[in-house]
């Protein structure tokens, strides 16, 4: 085999399912449900701030961008799970893995970097509201949603070239439903482990950074809301903040979970459910949380189009 860049591999086989041969319709029906309500929630959300003038703020100019990625990142992963969980061949080209990699951690970094921009957006309400409009102007949130689109781009083409650069000969059987990491790279061939540990760093890093950012706006928020004399005053300060601490415990929750875990001999009905928490569940329930967390938007959604119907 000559050549870094040569793969003897045209094609792969997924198979995350297979470990569940009489559950596959049930799975299909499950996941189809759940994906047509992500959809749902996501656009009623992006429909509910676009329609009325009261929502046009940067908090919910930021959840729109946030509905955009999930809406995005579910469609990068689900829609070829369903067709393969009716499809006795499983097959995805070389490069539409690739593609499929690319796409899923482009949107899943664009969420995680865009929940941080959210935390800061409430920290500069809590703590600076006199400042708020001078420090997120339209202009100055149209930046941070691109910033994190861009930062989004480049994880997702970083990590994908560093995978997609090693050289898979052998089996081209994929024991996960989708590309993913770490079921590659075991179908890869040469200087494997140097390239696993510096995309898993740098995931890691990227994602513990973001966290920790979001745990210090909110650590200076309580510090701020402890200070409001009246108990009407600080709930008041703290409802606008639940719905999007909510999604940051359960998007870092099943994040940690994933690049957190020990290393160790993983079986494949655990690598597959273990999946389903990050593609389906989790895209799943974020717009549950902001739609029933969310005060004003809960208001605002009935008052547009639930009453309608």
């Amino acid at each position: 085999m000559q050549g870094a860049n040569f793969s003897a591999v045209s094609e792969f086989i997924l198979i995350g399912f297979s470990a569940f041969p009489h559950l596959q319709l049930m799975f299909f029906l499950l996941f189809l449900l759940m994906y047509l309500f992500t959809l749902l929630g996501n656009l009623l959300i992006m429909a509910t701030v676009w329609r009325e003038r009261s929502l046009h703020t940067p908090m919910y100019l930021f959840l729109c961008a946030l509905s955009i990625s999930e809406v995005l990142y579910t469609f990068a992963i689900i829609p070829r799970t369903l067709a393969d969980l009716l499809s006795t061949h499983r097959s995805i080209p070389f490069k539409a893995c690739a593609s499929q990699m690319f796409f899923s951690f482009t949107f899943g970094f664009t969420h995680s970097f865009l929940l941080t921009v959210m935390g800061y957006d409430r920290y500069v309400a809590i703590c600076h509201p006199l400042r708020y409009n001078t420090l997120m102007s339209p202009r100055g949130c149209a930046r941070l949603v691109a910033c994190s689109w861009a930062g989004g781009s480049v994880m997702g083409l970083v990590v994908t070239t560093a995978v997609f650069q090693l050289t898979f000969c052998g089996s081209n059987v994929i024991r996960h439903f989708f590309c993913h990491v770490p079921p590659l790279m075991k179908l890869a061939c040469g200087n494997v482990s140097t390239v696993a540990m510096g995309v898993g760093l740098v995931c890691i890093t990227v994602l513990l950074g973001c966290c920790l950012l979001i745990l210090l706006s909110y650590a200076f928020i309580v510090a701020a809301i402890l200070r409001i004399p009246s108990a009407e005053g600080r709930h008041k300060a703290f409802s606008t903040c639940a719905s999007h601490l909510t999604v940051v415990v359960v998007h870092y929750g099943f994040a940690s979970v994933i690049y957190l875990k020990p290393k160790g001999p993983q079986s494949l009905e655990g690598d597959t459910l273990m999946g389903i928490t990050y593609t389906v569940l989790t895209p799943f329930l974020s717009p549950i949380i902001f739609s029933l967390r969310n005060k004003e938007l809960k208001i605002t959604m009935k008052k547009t189009f639930l009453s309608k119907l």
